[in-house]
């Protein structure tokens, strides 16, 4: 069923076009990545959706009926004053009413047999109101979402709103957006301010969910896992894909090849009708040149494939000098900040050429460790330093490096004072900056043109150790793409802290994992951290899965031992208790051999090395053999349990 039709869809600011010809259809539980440049309408077209702006031309229709949620950029949580309230969302009256009935509950009590009838009427109406509305059912879902982005659900109920950063609202933002009763949901970056665990979280609630979804976000792994069709804003237009993420990467492929081929062919025919008309146009054939002409005027020309990608960087990163074979060493440090201690007792060392990916949860202290590395703060206790002949370069998340008060011009002029007009201009077009806009202040430009003017002032370090801290945000994909092609290709040392798995995925030779003020040192990519990461989880799983067993066996056995008491002397019920018994001494013996294997796989330091990796596996087997047992001999306890307990009553 076809729940949004876009057809012919443009829009026009002024002399302005954003977009044209825009065609494509929503059906029911799909689910959209919508991707494009900066700039080139993404945002815009969510808006075209939601009715809240109206195309210059083309026509949306949408279902009779159907709710639609926007999650932009810039979150507004209307009245709410508490977390929870905020997370709610709309069901933030049904949250008012909660507490009305309770109140009401109170006078009833209090008034007891004096009570009237219109106090009766109101709270029965009340009651029926929140159950119609799913007053019974709503809380849950709010305290699930809001526990699976990262927030304490007890917690909110009274944490003051005002109390949150930036990163908290906007997950909260898309928490209110996750549990409301909306058929569509509109997600604008929705993985910003999320770290690798909440991501993970995030993608798996939305593969369940059986919503209508469309998303924007330069997340790669995030979409490949997610995304089901995909719409590509171009060349002023956008193109329909059927087909996840990763199908996209090579249709795109396939298409600008096809585009290329047929922009070479016409241009190969036009070049030749020109020069016919240029040589015959005066002379005998000239009637026949004139008609050539004529039809030449009238063909509409094609556009090569690289049309729009006059906005890609032009990124290369290249060394100065080579650099001391110790790039950054760390002994024994521990960061605090305000009382509260980030990472205790690290040692590790930075080889020339390595790239660490450096992961953990928001909050956990990789940003200060950076700053410390470089400098900008003491470490509480160890040493931290750079090694010699090492020239770093930072890039900061919240990009403050770049100088707001100044132009563009002036902020690469200033880092090559030498240069000309021409090339100070030509640094900033290979970023996107062509002509008058090198003029701009850097207070006016957006995330995303930050994000590229602190690209173009490190490119012109030419440092040999690269200390970049979410370098992904608020880049497009292209963009994205462009940065990973260029540390790829780099000759110095990188230490990457990012959630952009994909990215770590292609260039990581190292990762720190930071948990609980340890970081684990793990000799491998982040594609081998993941795989073990998965038994690490898988460890979990089945740890938590034999708690609520053997929670069902204890609560049985108190059944069972209330019930039995005092009936020994009968002889099938004295071996059947036997029976019992042996079974209980099978399942303690079971359940400590699982909790010391899984005590194993949850020590970090266990994947640090290729034989601690092996053994990872090995132990991971033998749990699942020895989780199918524990399972057998929980259902011959069972059972004989159930056989005692027929047997004690007659």
């Amino acid at each position: 069923m076809t729940q949004i039709s876009v057809s012919n869809v443009g829009v026009e600011f002024g002399a302005s076009r954003i977009f044209q010809g825009i065609t494509f259809t929503v059906g029911q539980g799909e689910r959209w990545a919508i991707l494009g440049r900066n700039g080139s309408g993404k945002t815009t077209l969510f808006r075209l959706i939601t009715g809240s702006q109206q195309p210059t031309e083309g026509a949306i229709t949408r279902e009779p009926g159907i709710r639609l949620a926007l999650l932009e950029q810039h979150r507004d949580f209307g009245g709410a004053r508490t977390v929870w309230e905020a997370g709610a969302g709309e069901f933030a009256d049904l949250l008012a009413l909660e507490h009305s009935l309770s109140e009401q509950a109170n006078v009833l009590a209090t008034v007891g047999e004096a009570a009237t009838p219109q106090l009766l009427a109101r709270y029965d109406r009340d009651l029926e109101r929140f159950d119609r509305e799913g007053g019974y059912t709503f809380a849950p879902r709010v305290d699930a979402v809001l526990q699976g982005l990262g927030f304490d659900a007890e917690k909110a109920r009274t944490q003051p709103l005002e109390q949150l950063s930036g990163g908290e609202r906007g997950r909260l933002g898309l928490a209110r957006q996750l549990v409301s009763a909306a058929n569509v949901l509109l997600l604008d970056e929705p993985t910003n301010h999320l770290d690798l665990e909440t991501t993970r979280w995030l993608e798996e609630y939305l593969r369940g969910t059986e919503k209508t979804l469309l998303l924007i976000s330069h997340d790669r792994a995030f979409l490949a896992n997610v995304a089901d069709h995909v719409l590509h804003l171009e060349g002023g237009s956008a193109v329909a894909y059927t087909g996840g993420y990763e199908a996209f990467v090579v249709q795109r492929a396939e298409r600008r090849l096809s585009q290329e081929r047929a922009f070479e062919k016409q241009r190969k025919v036009i070049a030749e009708e020109e020069d016919y008309i240029r040589r015959n146009i005066a002379g005998q054939n000239t009637k026949q040149a004139k008609g050539r002409r004529k039809r030449l005027n009238r063909t509409v020309r094609l556009s090569g494939p690289t049309a729009d990608e006059g906005g890609s960087m032009g990124l290369r990163l290249e060394v100065n000098e080579r650099g001391g074979d110790q790039v950054a060493i760390a002994r024994d440090v521990t960061l605090a900040v305000e009382g509260r201690t980030l990472i205790k007792g690290f040692t590790a060392t930075i080889q020339r050429g390595e790239v660490v990916g450096f992961v953990g949860p928001n909050g956990s202290g990789k940003s200060t460790f950076l700053r410390a590395l470089i400098g900008e703060r003491e470490p509480t206790s160890g040493e931290l330093r750079i090694g010699g002949s090492v020239r770093p370069s930072y890039y900061r998340q919240d990009m403050a490096q770049v100088p707001i008060d100044q132009t563009l011009y002036e902020v690469i002029n200033e880092l090559r004072p030498q240069w000309e007009r021409r090339q100070v201009q030509g640094h900033l077009a290979r970023f996107g900056f062509s002509g008058d806009e090198a003029q701009r202040r850097a207070d006016t430009l957006s995330g995303g043109e930050r994000a590229r003017v602190a690209l173009a002032m490190m490119v012109l370090t030419r440092a040999n150790f690269l200390l970049l801290d979410e370098p992904t945000n608020h880049l497009d994909i292209e963009s994205v793409e462009a940065l990973e092609d260029a540390l790829a290709e780099y000759e110095g040392t990188i230490l990457l802290v990012s959630h952009d798995r994909a990215m770590l995925e292609a260039l990581t030779s190292r990762v720190w994992v930071l948990h609980d003020q340890h970081v684990t040192d793990f000799p491998g990519s982040f594609a081998e951290w993941e795989e073990q990461s998965r038994e690490r989880e898988h460890a979990a799983s089945v740890a938590a899965a034999e708690h609520e067993a053997l929670r069902r066996v204890k609560e049985r056995k108190t059944t069972r031992r209330r019930e039995v008491k005092g009936d020994d002397s009968r002889i099938a019920l004295r071996e059947l208790r036997q029976k019992v018994e042996d079974s209980e001494k099978e399942v303690a013996t079971l359940e400590s051999r699982i909790k010391e294997l899984t005590a194993v796989l949850e020590d970090p330091e266990l994947y640090t090395t290729r034989e601690g990796t092996e053994r990872s596996l090995l132990t991971g087997k033998e749990l699942d053999v020895v989780r199918r047992k524990l399972d057998a001999a929980i259902e011959k306890w069972t059972a004989a349990t159930e056989r005692a307990e027929q047997l004690s009553t007659t």
